[in-house]
C-alpha cells in the first residue's frame, strides 16, 4: 500500500536533501526501515542481488576490476564479496505454492461444475446464472478500465475478456485491456521522457500514455478480480435456489 500511495505523492527533493540522502548515514537508515516494512522484499531485491553482483565482481576477469554499483548495495557487497556463492542458485526462481496452484484452479473448475448442474437441473436458470457471470465480471473490469480513462475499444475488450480470463489463473483481463490500449493509443517519445516526471503527480500518471496503460492493466484486473468474487457468489446462488 505504501508503494502505490507513493506513486501519487508531490513532494519535491532539493539537489540538497538529495545529497544527503546519498550519505552512508541516511542509506542505513533507509535500508533499515526497507528491512522492517518489507521484510520479504528485501531478501530477493537486496540481499540476494548483492551476493550476485558480489560473486559477479570477484568471476569477472582482469587484476584490477572497476565495479559501478548503486550506493544502496555498496554496504552489502563489502560484506558478500569475502563470501562464495552458488550464481546458479541464486539464479533460480522460487517454486510456486502448490497450496495456491491448487486453489487457484479449484475455484474456476467449482464455477463451471455448477453452472453446468445447473444446466441439468433447470436450464433457464443454467442460462440466467452464465448471464449474471459474464456481466458481473464483465462490467467490472469494463468499470476498472473506464476508471483509467481507458479507449472504448479497451473497456468493450475487458468486458469482453473478463468472464473467460476470470476463469484461468494465468490469463488477466487487463493484459487483453492493456494491448488494445497500446495499440490505439501508442506512448510518444515524449511520453517516455517524461515518464519519470509525471510518475510522481496524479496528472502526470493519469495522461502519461505509459503510465495509463498501466493503470488500465491494473484497475481492470482488480475489477475483474471484484467482478469474478461477486459472480462466483451469483453462481453459487443460483445453484443453490435451483436444488
Amino acid at each position: 500500500m505504501e508503494i502505490i500511495l507513493s506513486i501519487f505523492s508531490d513532494v519535491k527533493i532539493s539537489e540538497e536533501e538529495l545529497e544527503k540522502i546519498k550519505s552512508q548515514d541516511m542509506l542505513n537508515s533507509v535500508l533499515k526501515d526497507f528491512t522492517v516494512h518489507f521484510p520479504k522484499l528485501k531478501i530477493p531485491l537486496i540481499d540476494e542481488r548483492d551476493q550476485y553482483l558480489a560473486q559477479k565482481i570477484k568471476d569477472a576477469p582482469g587484476n584490477k576490476i572497476v565495479a559501478v554499483l548503486g550506493a544502496a548495495h555498496v554496504p552489502g557487497i563489502k560484506n558478500e564479496i569475502l563470501k562464495e556463492h552458488d550464481l546458479e542458485k541464486l539464479a533460480q526462481l522460487p517454486p510456486k505454492s502448490k497450496t495456491v496452484q491448487i486453489i487457484s484452479w479449484t475455484i474456476p473448475v467449482l464455477i463451471i461444475a455448477l453452472i453446468i448442474a445447473t444446466f441439468f437441473i433447470s436450464p433457464s436458470a443454467g442460462a440466467q446464472q452464465t448471464i449474471n457471470w459474464i456481466l458481473w465480471t464483465g462490467s467490472f473490469a469494463a468499470i476498472g478500465t473506464a476508471l483509467a480513462f481507458g479507449h472504448p475499444l479497451s473497456i468493450l475488450t475487458a468486458f469482453v475478456a473478463a468472464p473467460i480470463s476470470a476463469l484461468h489463473p494465468l490469463i488477466a483481463v487487463g493484459w487483453f485491456a492493456g494491448l488494445v490500449q497500446a495499440y490505439i493509443k501508442r506512448p510518444s517519445v515524449r511520453d517516455v521522457e517524461m515518464l519519470t516526471e509525471d510518475i510522481f503527480s496524479l496528472k502526470g500518471f493519469w495522461y502519461n500514455k505509459v503510465t495509463r496503460i498501466l493503470l488500465i492493466v491494473t484497475l481492470a484486473n482488480i475489477g475483474g478480480s471484484i467482478g469474478g468474487l461477486v459472480g462466483g457468489l451469483e453462481v453459487v446462488r443460483g445453484f443453490m435456489n435451483t436444488l
